[in-house]
């Protein structure tokens, strides 16, 4: 919804409208956090600690990003990593599931096929988490479970919760659904660990992450080009993720001339139909999310933009430092 990160008098009147739908919105998540809380509902521990990486609003902030590297920082240490997910947009015929390299997005989803692919450790997708945990840990040794999203699922006890925020987007108009972008209030950073600012820092957190790309991948053949080589030139662009824009904006800091451009919807199912309007005359990129969706009918002139997270390890340095500590006394009470 534009109107969420808009400053004028328009914007402000449809918030002041929807306001009561907020309050709603605001009383009924509340009653169903402290429910849990108070026991009044079941939530459910795992016997190794779970770290949520989620967001107080909607919309892409960088999660997954976020999500791959954390699992990467945790696997460079020794440790053997989980992830689940809900799967957004799967279509699996069954639930939970253990998402492979090879499976079809349309049924695991793009994200968990993504992390599937890009890192080879096990995934579980499955809006029931503990069922994903309890799959996870029946075929494989595991010693922490990262949740990619799910900050707001109570049901699901956790020892440590980062959040991502866009640094440009931030908390958006302050108000929660449906008036603006917000999930919980802003009160809810105050509880987590951890707070990873996209692109710069916040009045909220002086930790940032910055997404770098360094190269475009051939989705027929696989050859890797630097993004260098594609100065100057005139690419076409899509983009099917939760802010399209920062993905044209990156491709044009490197001085590539994108000349036609179309923002999808998130998750967006993507066919040969839907892009048939790009000229196949002229280089077309792509986010990694997208191209798991491609590949099986994609041509020699379609390329992704893997990004990779980065995050001074001064910055993060306390919180791997309290993670290993739960990590290792989890170990000691199973021992």
């Amino acid at each position: 919804m534009d109107f969420w990160y808009q400053r004028n008098v328009k914007a402000s009147l449809i918030a002041l409208l929807l306001s009561p739908f907020a309050l709603i919105f605001w009383l009924i998540s509340t009653l169903r956090r402290f429910s849990f809380k108070w026991g009044w509902q079941k939530s459910y521990r795992a016997n190794v600690p779970v770290v949520i990486v989620g967001n107080l609003s909607v919309g892409g902030n960088g999660k997954t990003p976020v999500t791959l590297w954390l699992a990467e920082q945790l696997q460079q240490r020794g440790y053997k990593v989980g992830i689940i997910s809900r799967g957004y947009g799967s279509e699996s015929a069954f639930y939970p599931r253990l998402v492979k390299g090879q499976d079809n997005p349309v049924e695991v989803g793009d994200e968990p096929l993504l992390m599937a692919q890009r890192l080879q450790i096990p995934v579980c997708i499955g809006a029931h988490r503990q069922q994903a945990i309890g799959l996870l840990q029946k075929h494989h040794q595991i010693d922490v479970i990262l949740s990619d999203d799910g900050l707001q699922h109570y049901a699901l006890q956790r020892d440590m919760e980062i959040v991502v925020m866009d640094a440009k987007r931030q908390l958006g108009n302050g108000f929660l659904l449906p008036a603006g972008p917000l999930r919980e209030t802003p009160a809810r950073l105050k509880e987590v660990d951890l707070i990873i600012n996209n692109g710069a820092k916040t009045p909220f957190s002086s930790v940032v992450m910055q997404l770098k790309a360094q190269y475009a991948v051939n989705l027929v053949t696989q050859e890797k080009r630097p993004l260098e080589d594609f100065a100057q030139k005139e690419v076409n662009a899509f983009a099917g993720i939760g802010n399209p824009a920062r993905f044209f904006n990156m491709l044009e800091k490197v001085g590539i001339k994108v000349i036609e451009k179309q923002a999808f919807a998130d998750h967006q199912k993507f066919d040969v139909a839907s892009l048939q309007h790009f000229s196949f005359q002229c280089p077309l990129f792509m986010t990694e999310k997208d191209a798991v969706k491609c590949r099986a009918w994609a041509k020699e002139n379609m390329w992704f933009v893997p990004v990779d997270a980065q995050i001074p390890a001064e910055q993060v340095a306390l919180f791997f430092q309290q993670l290993e500590q739960k990590i290792l006394a989890y170990k000691e009470q199973k021992a």
